[in-house]
């Protein structure tokens, strides 16, 4: 099978001072062992710098140094297959966005799902279960219910 694996949970398997570190890695360890294939987006890696680099007294930031988010992007790129744009991610997010009339800051997941139906790609691995239930050309899984 293959996963796309998504930014909220690349963040808190690489990020041991997480609360929910223990249960992403533990979902992402069980997908692997059982032979599944794991993926990531441009759009994931760069969220994940931007939330590794944001300062902790921002949103959500770690507020990590450079050369530490460095290692640990190098990490996801060691272990994760990169899913690539390419024109036909283009066309199946144009065919989203107008089809489930997406809106604001909801783009983001739908370029996801446009990437992971270019690539024929069908499981995602989020916490944010309920941003996916639009798309039901894929299925989103929560780390506790691998």
């Amino acid at each position: 099978m293959r996963w796309l694996i998504d930014t909220s949970i690349l963040l808190r398997a690489t990020h041991r001072g997480d609360p929910l570190h223990q249960v992403a890695w533990d979902a992402v360890r069980a997908i692997r062992l059982r032979g599944d294939i794991l993926y990531y987006t441009l759009q994931s890696l760069a969220e994940f710098w931007n939330v590794c680099t944001r300062p902790v007294t921002a949103r959500g930031g770690f507020g990590l140094p450079l050369g530490e988010t460095d290692r640990r992007v190098r990490l996801v790129e060691r272990h994760l297959i990169f899913l690539a744009d390419t024109d036909d991610v283009r066309a199946q997010w144009r065919r989203l966005v107008t089809t489930h009339r997406v809106q604001g800051v909801q783009v983001h997941d739908a370029r996801l799902v446009a990437t992971m139906l270019a690539h024929s790609v069908t499981r995602l691995l989020t916490f944010n279960i309920a941003d996916f239930r639009r798309y039901p050309e894929i299925t989103a899984v929560h780390p506790q219910d691998v």
